[in-house]
């Protein structure tokens, strides 16, 4: 039976994650696959690159450069994170991927986008890190209304947690039937409709599709929570999750606000070490 790591979004609040899968990687945790959802998969390929710490390094270098993320960006270019600077400039200059480490180690990375024009998820397999393969992940981290839509290979596309934030059924029809979840929202998070469904509908206006999904997204969450929890009974499913709100903004690079966040889920993952071993073992 195959082991999966399923790794929800939510921009900063990803550092939690970050955190949580350093804290594995620094006790040899592998798994089969791993599928992440916008930060999630930002911040996932770090694990199948064996780069512990990065995630949190480079955030923390960029904190205060204009063109990696912010209003001034998202001025001057549409997009809240700028998508050369950050996509193509960092990973290759500034905070170097391993590239070689992520294409000769066996675990399948996937990564989840939205296809704006038919209101559906699209789950893409990353086999090579390649300036290609970064607009796969853009598209997956690119939050409506403070990004422009991602037109590749046919596709457009957008944040994949529009249409699958928690994509654990996807991962266990894919083979994966043992996993571990970490989310960025608390244990008792409960979605509610979001209040500023009128600017997604001016964004989407020639997508009407994504903003069906858009009006629907707290529905669509709040089940995949109560099938989290109905997996994690049976005994297949181990969850990380904070214990209260993470007190970071999708955007906010605050470093003393990153490395609290990162330090709790690192924390709380070496806190359950045994048990997540042990879970990960039990195939």
């Amino acid at each position: 039976m195959k082991t999966g790591l399923v790794l929800e979004g939510g921009g900063l609040r990803g550092m939690f994650s970050a955190g949580a899968m350093d804290a594995m990687m620094e006790n040899g945790i592998r798994y089969d696959g791993i599928i992440g959802v916008s930060a999630g998969a930002l911040f996932g390929c770090n694990y199948k690159s064996h780069q512990k710490g990065r995630a949190l390094r480079y955030n923390c270098m960029l904190k205060d450069e204009p063109r990696y993320m912010g209003l001034r960006s998202l001025f001057r270019t549409g997009n809240i994170v700028g998508a050369d600077f950050a996509y193509h400039v960092v990973p290759f200059e500034l905070d170097v991927f391993d590239t070689e480490t992520f294409r000769n180690d066996p675990t399948e990375f996937w990564m989840v986008c939205t296809d704006i024009v038919k209101g559906e998820p699209v789950y893409h397999q990353m086999h090579e890190f390649t300036h290609h393969e970064l607009d796969w992940m853009r598209a997956s981290a690119s939050m409506p209304v403070v990004s422009h839509p991602v037109e590749l290979d046919g596709l457009t596309l957008l944040d994949g947690g529009v249409t699958d934030s928690i994509p654990l059924r996807q991962f266990q029809k894919m083979g994966y039937g043992r996993n571990v979840v970490v989310l960025t929202q608390p244990k008792g998070y409960f979605k509610t409709r979001s209040r500023i469904l009128w600017a997604f509908r001016t964004f989407c206006r020639k997508y009407p599709k994504v903003y069906e999904c858009m009006a629907r997204r707290h529905d669509m969450y709040n089940e995949q929570l109560r099938f989290l929890k109905e997996e994690e009974l049976k005994g297949n499913t181990l969850v990380i999750a904070p214990d209260e709100p993470l007190g970071i903004g999708r955007t906010e690079l605050n470093e003393k606000k990153m490395r609290s966040t990162h330090a709790k889920g690192y924390n709380m993952t070496v806190a359950r070490m045994d048990e997540i071993r042990q879970f990960v073992a039990s195939r």
